[in-house]
């Protein structure tokens, strides 16, 4: 969801018969840049584009230096020119560490991420202590959130202290974990660094300021410095609004972006990144103006056109509006029929239960865009496809995939919703203040407690890297989210988080928790926030926490192997209909584990060799602990509902059957079953939101849809459009007899009224 906070280069296009102006390189703090360059770069960085571009087009007149041409070209926009003579200057010295370093740059500046990493590994086997080539692989994983730069930062800094990019990329990593103070003192370094080295001070003057701004506090002495430095230096501004986005303030991030792009009106990353972010905010006609500038500038921008092709596809979608509360849903024409229904209620319920919890209630519209494809939704979401989430929250707004995104059991859209609505409490309830950790942290326990499938579901992953103590410290968990160290950790913070929240409910209750929230309505940390309102040691408050882990999965954190070990038996003993085995093995992995309900749960197991020895009401009872443990797979809940129902239990199958809707709405089997069962127990207003689903969704005999319509509008009081459904239906089916007999009844009733 955020753009490069350095990327400072630009794209010169022959666009409307001009020319764009030059635009400011990544700067180059390496002492081995060539001295040609030296006399064109300083009016390059104080914004005097006329000199500047006068004086690179003479070095691409005059240089016969490879090098210094390519660099030239790329300061000139001219970036296929730029490509093809950095690959020639690195064929002509196979050993050169400089001119992969600076093509790598390129890439990197262009956010070919993969192509930049390759070379600046290259240059790394060259010469592996090699400072610069250290620099710039650290600095492409701080950019790209892939992994830990900081340890490689602290250990460049460790050898040479005069290393002025690294201290860059050290006060960036230090602002995004929290610890300003470093922040500070990192900018301020590079600062003096930049004055005594004769090199641009722009990024340490913004690293400065976003600390500012990071801190809710005026960055104006550091944004004055850098504008009279270079009057054009927009790519600060886009870099504040960069940290704002990081930090979900959507808002204050695109005043930022204005403001980049009132400095420097060609910046089309600026442009981009607005359009992008007033689609957050919902603001649609500003983000497709701003995209199509951007677009002007820069035809090569993957998100920019990705973007503007979704805001093309979006007459596709249906917008229904409704009020008490304020909704405002955008549901693709194809399935926005049969999904409103459900949508709708679900929303209300959770912006119901929210508004008490938290105390706070939406004073604009809650916006719910729900993408059938996940691509679009990836689109809507970063600009680019192939993100894995499956939902985000931008304040008011959710976006997030439908049910017809993923395939029927990898997804239950009911709880995505409920946990994409719980973010937009806890963000706006504190102005977006809320760290990342604990806004999740409370979703995933609004999602355990209070939504469509509770009950604490836990995945063994995040449990093994507990044993492992790998786990990290409550005052420093939102760096599980910003930056993972492994390759899962995100997931593992989740669930770690989510813990947290249920552990600090079980111990003091809601009502401390919302006092925690509103810990940060004010500029606190973590640490603080824990000692203020739990009057504890944040190392305590950890000891506690891992003495509440180790008390609840005791029989896991005892024998995790042995967990593993007998669910894979139970399974195998199922397929074999060794219902004894299956048995045996399945009741210890549930001992062991019983929050694991995913893919493969021993309940299932359990389920199926109660059911395969005869044991109906053991079945049962099996797939109602599974269900209670936070199960919801719907062949899981279609199987439990038939049970019930060959048990006599209708009430109970009832509300089983219901559950399936918010998983897999879009199935047609069970809407008929499920309507059937709502007219029997006389709620006739569900069992026609039932039919209307099953009519929505296309059946290729309508006339049970109709039917039951029929039934529920009669049952409702509303004759005229019982009859017509009547109709409709023995249109389709004239033999079908109960339409006949209810057609007499009427007749009869209404004395020959037609319909």
């Amino acid at each position: 969801m955020r753009g490069s906070s350095f990327k400072t280069l630009c794209v010169a296009l022959l666009w409307a018969g001009v020319v764009t102006p030059v635009c400011a390189q990544v700067f180059d703090y390496d002492d081995r840049r060539p001295q040609a360059l030296s006399r064109c770069d300083d009016p390059s960085w104080r914004g005097r584009e006329a000199d500047a571009r006068s004086c690179y087009q003479a070095l691409l007149r005059d240089s016969e230096d490879v090098l210094v041409r390519a660099e030239a070209n790329w300061a000139l926009g001219n970036l296929q020119p730029a490509n093809d003579l950095f690959r020639q200057a690195v064929a002509a010295n196979p050993r050169g560490i400089v001119p992969r370093l600076r093509w790598g740059r390129l890439f990197m500046g262009t956010s070919q991420y993969s192509d930049a990493a390759k070379l600046f590994q290259e240059a790394l086997e060259i010469d592996e202590k090699d400072k610069q080539a250290r620099v710039a692989m650290a600095r492409l994983t701080a950019e790209r959130f892939v992994g830990d730069a900081k340890d490689s930062i602290d250990e460049l800094l460790k050898e040479d202290d005069t290393l002025l990019e690294a201290h860059l990329v050290a006060a960036r990593l230090a602002i995004e974990n929290g610890d300003l103070a470093q922040a500070r003192r990192e900018a301020q370094r590079a600062l003096d660094l930049a004055q005594k080295q004769k090199r641009p001070p722009l990024e340490a003057w913004t690293m400065l300021a976003a600390a500012e701004v990071v801190a809710n506090r005026n960055p104006d002495r550091w944004v004055r410095a850098a504008l009279n430095y270079n009057p054009r230096y927009g790519q600060m501004f886009e870099t504040l609004g960069t940290f704002e986005v990081v930090r979900r303030r959507y808002r204050e991030a695109d005043a930022w972006y204005a403001r980049a792009i009132e400095v420097q009106p060609d910046l089309w990353s600026a442009q981009r990144e607005r359009g992008l972010n007033m689609l957050r905010l919902g603001d649609r006609d500003g983000a497709r103006t701003h995209l199509e500038r951007a677009y002007g500038g820069d035809r090569f921008s993957t998100a920019t056109v990705n973007t503007l092709r979704l805001l093309d596809s979006l007459d596709q979608f249906e917008s229904i509006d409704s009020s008490a509360p304020a909704l405002h849903l955008q549901l693709h024409r194809s399935e926005a029929a049969a999904l409103s229904p459900y949508v709708q209620q679900l929303s209300r319920e959770a912006i119901a239960t929210f508004s008490q919890r938290y105390g706070w209630t939406p004073t604009d519209p809650v916006t719910v865009e729900m993408y059938p494809d996940h691509d679009d939704f990836a689109v809507r979401t970063a600009g680019l496809p192939g993100i894995g989430l499956l939902g985000v929250t931008f304040g008011h707004v959710v976006a997030m995939d439908s049910p017809a995104g993923r395939k029927s059991g990898d997804f239950h859209w009911g709880s995505t919703l409920w946990h994409e609505l719980a973010h937009v409490f806890t963000l706006s309830a504190t102005d977006h203040r809320v760290p990342r950790w604990l806004s999740e942290g409370l979703s995933v326990f609004e999602e355990w407690t209070t939504g469509p499938t509770p009950g604490v579901n836990i995945e063994p992953p995040t449990l093994d890297k507990f044993i492992k103590g790998e786990l990290l410290p409550i005052a420093t968990l939102d760096e599980g989210f910003i930056r993972p160290s492994y390759e899962n950790q995100v997931q593992v913070s989740y669930q770690q988080a989510g813990l947290t929240a249920l552990y600090m409910a079980q111990r003091w209750g809601m009502p401390k928790i919302v006092e925690f929230l509103h810990a940060f309505d004010g500029n606190v940390t973590t640490a603080e926030a824990v000692k203020r309102v739990f009057d504890i040691a944040p190392e305590d408050f950890d000891k506690d926490f891992t003495a509440f882990l180790n008390e609840r999965f005791k029989n896991y954190v005892a024998d995790p192997e042995r967990w593993l070990e007998q669910l894979r038996a139970a399974n195998a003993a199922a397929e074999k209909q060794d219902w004894a085995a299956a048995k045996k093995a399945a009741t210890e992995a549930i001992t062991l584990l019983p929050e694991y309900t995913n893919e493969g749960s021993a309940y299932i197991a359990l389920a199926a060799a109660e059911e395969g020895s005869g044991n109906r009401d053991g079945a049962i009872a099996a797939l109602e602990s599974w269900r209670k443990a936070g199960g919801w797979d719907p062949a899981g809940l279609r199987k439990l509902g038939a049970l019930l129902l060959a048990a006599g239990r209708k009430d109970e199958a009832t509300v089983v059957l219901a559950a399936v809707n918010y998983a897999d709405p879009l199935a047609q089997p069970g809407h008929a079953q499920l309507g059937q069962l709502l007219l029997d127990e006389g709620d006739n207003a569900d069992a026609l939101r039932e039919y209307q689903v099953l009519l929505a969704l296309a059946p290729l005999d309508a006339s049970a849809a109709h039917f039951g319509m029929a039934r529920a509008y009669r049952g409702l009081g509303d004759e005229a459009k019982a009859r017509r459904n009547l109709l409709q239906a023995l249109e389709t089916a004239p033999h079908l007899r109960p339409a006949q007999q209810m057609l007499l009844e009427m007749t009869g009733n209404t004395q020959g009224n037609q319909p």
